[in-house]
């Protein structure tokens, strides 16, 4: 099977994570992070911080990686970095993708994430659920 090679950026802003819908191809209105494929001789955050600029025409600043996914679609492997990216400059603007939307992390299961982006998903509220105190009603 063969593996396609990408990243992913969950670009926050304000406590909102930027999510983006598939506007073309075999996934086409499915949810993802916005990125790409990483291009021969190119690191991911080299290839994350062009792809967002060809797709979304803005700048950002790639932080740290904050999922690795390791998944299988009927027809590829896909191998994903995912990493967290503020922007820069620019304004993200659509232009692969049909919609977007900024959500909080209670509102991210409101959107039909693609599979490997809903592992993504997934860490991320397992990362920013509250810890309850062991005495608490809650």
């Amino acid at each position: 099977m063969k593996t396609v090679h990408v990243v992913a950026a969950v670009i926050t802003h304000e406590g909102k994570i930027f999510a983006t819908q598939r506007g073309y191809g075999e996934f086409k209105d499915g949810w993802e992070f916005p990125g790409g494929k990483i291009e021969p001789g190119e690191t991911p955050q080299q290839a994350l911080h062009r792809e967002i600029q060809e797709e979304l025409d803005t700048d950002i600043e790639v932080k740290d990686e904050i999922e690795h996914v390791e998944y299988d679609y009927p027809s590829f492997h896909l191998s994903m970095d995912c990493f967290r990216a503020e922007v820069i400059s620019g304004q993200l603007i659509l232009k692969e993708h049909e919609a977007a939307r900024w959500l909080a992390v209670d509102e991210l299961n409101e959107v039909s994430w693609l599979p490997a982006d809903r592992i993504v998903v997934n860490a991320i509220m397992a990362r920013e659920s509250p810890v309850r105190d062991k005495n608490s009603m809650v």
